[in-house]
C-alpha cells in the first residue's frame, strides 16, 4: 500500500470543534501556556517510554537518553516541540486527537467562569491541552512514530473542522509537533521569550528540555551545526533539598503532575532514609477535580523507582478517602520490573502507604489548629471524601474524625464548621452522648421535631445532611470516649439532663389521656410498630422513632433512591401528651372521626421526618374537612 493512498480527510468530534473555536477566539489572556502543555505531554511521552521498556530494552532503539528539543524558525514563523519517547500509532493519534470523549469535555465547558486567565488554564486538568495549541497557531502538524514500530504518522489541521492523517516516514521514534504561528505571534519565535516561558512554567521537569542557538562562522554565511543547551534544571524536583525548593516551584512542579490551573493549598515533602529509603512528596490541591467522584480513576500518586517513572496508582499508595492528594513517591528498594501483582503484596508498599497517610493527616491537623480559613475551604471542597475515613481506615479512625466538620444546632447554619472536639467542649454537665440527626437536607434536620427536647434543654444536636454521613455514623460510633446517638432512634433517655418537674408534668398529662395510647393503635393497625408517648417533644403533636439498631428512614429514602430494593421498617409513632391536638383526640368520640383526625397526625410525622405519601390525595382530602370544621 503507497503512503499516498493512506491518507485521510476526517471531520473532528463536535465538542472538539467547540473545544477548538474557544481556544482560537476566547482564551487569549495567557497564551503562554500552550508550551507549558506541549512540554508536559512530551514529559508523559518519556514516562511512558521508560515503563514499556522495563519488560522491552529493545523500544530504546539504542537511544536511551530521553530528552525534549525546542527548535524555531523565525522566517518560516514556526515552532516545533520534539521528543523521543514513547510515541504513537496511527490508531492512537485518531482516539486522543480526533477524538476527546474520554477527557472530560463536557465538564471543563460547564467549569469555565467567564475569567479569560482562570479558563485558559482549565485546560490541562480536563486533558485538552493539546489543542491550546490553536491560541497561537492558525496551522498544526504531528509527526509521530510510536517506539518498536516502523510506520510513522503525519497529521494536520488548520482547527477548522477537520483534519488529515497519512502515513510518513520518520527515523526516530516519538513525536514532534510544529505550530504555524498566527500573524502577531511572532514572540513565540524567539529564542529569549521561549526560555523565559520554560524557566516559568517547565523548570521542574526531569528530562533535558534542550534548545539551540545557529552560529554563524567569520567568512560563511551559512550555519555551522546547531550546538544544544538544556535551559531547564532537569533534575527531579523531589530529589532536591526541600529548603531550596520555592512556593513557585513547587505549585509549578504540582500543576504539572496534576493538570491543575492552582497552585496548591499544602504540600509535605519527606525523606526517609534507614531500613528502607524513599521520598515522598505530596500535595493537597486547592480545588476538587472533576472526576473526585469516579472511584475507578485511580490516578493521583506517582510511583517512581529510582527516578525512573512506574505508575500513577492510588490504589496501592492511598486510600479511597485520600484519593484527592496529588503527588510522587520515589523509593530505592523497589524493583525496577515493580508489576500490579507485587504492589499488591509488597510490604514496603503498605509501609510507604501507612506513612504517607499519617503525613497527610498530619498536614491536615497542621492546617485545621492554625489556620481555620484554610481548613475551611480545603472542607468545602473534600469534606464529604473525609467522612468516608473512619469506614475505610479503622487504624487511623479517631484522628480522621477529628478532622471532621459538621453543621450543628450551636449556631444553627448549614455551615460544616463544628468538631467533634468544640461539640464535647460545649457538652451540659452529666450529658453521655454527641447527638446527631440525619436528613435530606439542611431544614429537614434544622426543624425537625425530634430536636425540640435538645432545644429546650440547649442541648447541642449535629445535623448531619450528607448522604455519605449515614455511612459515616455507622463506622464512628465514638469519640473520645463519648458514644454517637441518634436522635431519632429509641428511647430517648437524657439522664441527669431531664428535669424533675417537667417528668412529673408529663405523667400526670399521661395518665388524664386515659385509654388514648390503644385507640391510636387500633386506628393505624399495621401501619406502625408501637404507639407511645414522647419524651422529646415539646411542640409537635407527633413524631416517628425508629428502634435503635434498625435502619433509620433517611438511609431507607437513601438505599431506594439509588435502586435499592428496601422494604420499609414499620416505625414507633410518638405522642405529645402536653400537646392540644393530642387532648382534643382523646375527646373524639366518633370513631371515623377519631380515625380521620389520627392518620393526620401520623402524616403530618412522616412527611416531617422527609417521606412520600403514598396518599396524599387521601391526606389532602382529610385535611381539608379538618378545615371546614374549623371554619363552621
Amino acid at each position: 500500500m503507497t503512503v499516498e493512498a493512506q491518507k485521510e480527510t476526517l471531520e473532528f468530534q463536535a465538542e472538539v470543534q467547540q473545544l477548538l473555536h474557544l481556544m482560537i477566539h476566547s482564551l487569549y489572556s495567557n497564551k503562554e501556556i500552550f508550551l507549558r502543555e506541549l512540554i508536559s505531554n512530551a514529559s508523559d511521552a518519556a514516562d511512558k517510554l521508560r515503563f514499556e521498556a522495563l519488560k522491552n530494552d529493545a523500544l530504546y532503539e539504542g537511544d536511551s537518553e530521553l530528552k525534549i528539543r525546542i527548535t524555531f524558525d523565525k522566517d518560516a514563523r514556526t515552532l516545533t516541540v520534539s521528543d523521543n519517547g514513547i510515541g504513537m500509532s496511527r490508531q492512537e493519534v485518531l482516539d486522543n486527537i480526533g477524538t476527546i470523549a474520554r477527557s472530560g469535555t463536557r465538564q471543563f465547558f460547564q467549569a469555565l467562569s467567564g475569567d479569560e486567565a482562570k479558563d485558559s488554564q482549565l485546560i490541562g486538568q480536563f486533558g485538552v491541552g493539546f489543542y491550546s495549541c490553536y491560541i497561537v497557531a492558525d496551522k498544526v502538524t504531528l509527526v509521530t512514530r510510536r517506539a518498536g514500530t516502523d510506520e510513522a504518522v503525519r497529521w494536520e489541521s488548520d482547527g477548522k473542522g477537520s483534519y488529515t492523517i497519512e502515513s510518513t516516514d520518520k527515523a526516530g521514534r516519538g513525536t514532534e509537533v510544529t505550530l504555524h504561528l498566527r500573524e502577531g505571534e511572532d514572540e513565540f519565535a524567539e529564542g529569549y521569550r521561549l526560555r523565559n516561558i520554560i524557566h516559568k512554567f517547565s523548570d521542574h521537569i526531569s528530562l533535558p528540555i534542550e534548545m539551540h542557538q545557529e552560529h554563524y562562522g567569520e567568512e560563511k554565511d551559512e550555519p555551522e551545526a546547531p550546538e544544544w543547551e538544556t535551559v531547564n534544571r532537569a533534575s527531579a524536583l523531589w530529589t532536591r533539598n526541600k529548603d531550596d525548593i520555592s512556593d513557585e516551584e513547587h505549585a509549578e512542579f504540582y500543576k504539572h503532575i496534576a493538570h491543575d490551573f492552582e497552585a496548591p493549598l499544602a504540600h509535605s515533602h519527606n525523606r526517609v532514609e534507614g531500613k528502607h529509603e524513599y521520598i515522598s512528596l505530596l500535595y493537597i490541591p486547592s480545588r476538587a477535580p472533576f472526576d473526585l467522584w469516579d472511584r475507578e480513576r485511580s490516578h493521583g500518586v506517582k510511583l517512581y523507582v529510582r527516578r525512573v517513572f512506574i505508575k500513577d496508582d492510588t490504589e496501592h499508595l492511598m486510600p479511597q478517602y485520600l484519593r484527592f492528594v496529588r503527588g510522587v513517591i520515589d523509593s530505592a528498594d523497589l524493583p525496577l520490573n515493580v508489576s500490579r501483582e507485587i504492589l499488591q503484596s509488597n510490604r514496603l508498599i503498605d509501609t510507604i502507604k501507612s506513612a504517607s497517610v499519617k503525613r497527610v493527616l498530619g498536614l491536615l491537623e497542621s492546617i485545621a489548629n492554625n489556620d481555620a480559613e484554610k481548613y475551611a475551604k480545603f472542607w468545602k471542597e473534600f469534606g464529604k471524601v473525609m467522612k468516608e475515613g473512619p469506614g475505610e481506615d479503622f487504624a487511623n479512625k479517631e484522628r480522621i474524625a477529628g478532622l471532621l466538620r459538621f453543621a450543628s444546632t450551636h449556631a444553627d447554619t448549614a455551615e460544616q464548621t463544628v468538631s467533634l472536639a468544640e461539640y464535647i467542649g460545649r457538652m451540659k454537665e452529666g450529658q453521655e452522648h454527641i447527638y446527631y440527626i440525619t436528613a435530606e437536607s439542611f431544614l429537614a434536620a434544622k426543624n425537625s421535631p425530634h430536636l425540640e427536647v435538645f432545644r429546650k434543654k440547649g442541648v447541642e444536636v449535629l445535623l448531619l445532611t450528607d448522604r455519605v454521613d449515614e455511612w459515616l455514623v455507622s463506622a464512628l460510633t465514638e469519640f473520645d470516649g463519648k458514644t454517637l446517638q441518634s436522635v431519632t432512634k429509641g428511647e430517648l433517655d437524657l439522664g441527669t439532663l431531664d428535669d424533675e418537674t417537667d417528668k412529673e408534668e408529663q405523667k400526670k398529662a399521661e395518665e388524664e389521656l386515659g385509654d388514648l395510647i390503644e385507640r391510636v393503635k387500633t386506628a393505624l393497625g399495621e401501619k406502625v410498630k408501637e404507639v407511645r408517648y414522647s419524651h422529646r417533644l415539646t411542640s409537635s403533636p407527633g413524631c416517628l422513632v425508629s428502634e435503635e439498631h434498625e435502619m433509620g428512614a433517611n438511609m431507607e429514602r437513601i438505599l431506594k433512591a439509588v435502586g435499592q430494593d428496601v422494604a420499609e421498617a414499620k416505625r414507633i409513632f410518638e405522642l405529645n401528651p402536653g400537646h392540644p391536638l393530642v387532648h382534643r383526640l382523646k375527646e373524639e368520640a366518633d370513631d371515623q372521626r377519631f380515625g380521620d383526625l389520627t392518620a393526620i397526625l401520623y402524616d403530618q410525622a412522616y412527611l416531617a421526618e422527609g417521606g412520600s405519601l403514598d396518599d396524599p390525595a387521601g391526606f389532602i382530602h382529610r385535611m381539608n374537612e379538618l378545615l371546614l370544621d374549623l371554619a363552621k
